[in-house]
């Protein structure tokens, strides 16, 4: 005898599955296999899962001689309407199950900014005792300018209070186009 609850399911797991001509009753046919998981079983598709369970590479620079459209124009913009926002490579994590293909595409957008180690307020430090030397612009990659500096001790205090200025209005910052790193 067939439990009353059970009969009452069968004909939603016939939708669920599909059945085609030459597929035995119930069993997923083989292109819907693919695209379309069984919602009542007991896995979740791969890229529904929540983001504990998944890991997303980092943004990547377009390639100037691909066709391809992945990967970010520019990295960073001065505000928050300039940086461009794309959707990056995710795959689950090993050991957890899930249904469907475990490589695919984020649902939300990451934005295109990149973190190289720079903190601000080491920089700014640096800046306030050691800026006379050139420590700060050493430390961002401006080498050029912070040889000057160290020749001329700060620009005879000048540059090194120019700096400090610069530093906190955001004007100097990393060479190589990184963003500053967040303390937690």
């Amino acid at each position: 005898m067939i439990p009353a609850v059970f009969i009452s399911i069968l004909p939603l797991l016939n939708v669920a599955w599909g059945t085609k001509n030459g597929d035995k009753e119930g069993s997923p046919s083989n292109t819907e296999s693919k695209q379309l998981a069984n919602p009542y079983g007991p896995y979740l598709p791969c890229d529904s899962l929540p983001l504990e369970f998944i890991v997303c590479d980092h943004p990547v620079k377009k390639r100037s001689n691909s066709t391809s459209d992945y990967g970010c124009d520019d990295f960073g913009g001065s505000t928050p309407e300039e940086i461009q926002h794309i959707h990056v490579v995710c795959q689950a994590l090993p050991r957890i199950e899930c249904s469907g293909n475990r490589k695919f595409f984020s649902k939300s957008a990451y934005p295109c900014i990149t973190y190289k180690g720079h903190h601000f307020l080491t920089v700014l430090l640096y800046s306030l005792f050691l800026g006379f030397f050139g420590v700060d612009r050493f430390t961002l990659g401006h080498t050029g300018t912070a040889v000057g500096k160290v020749l001329t001790l700060g620009g005879f205090g000048i540059w090194w209070i120019v700096d400090v200025i610069l530093l906190c209005c955001g004007y100097l910052t990393p060479a190589d186009g990184s963003f500053w790193m967040v303390f937690y």
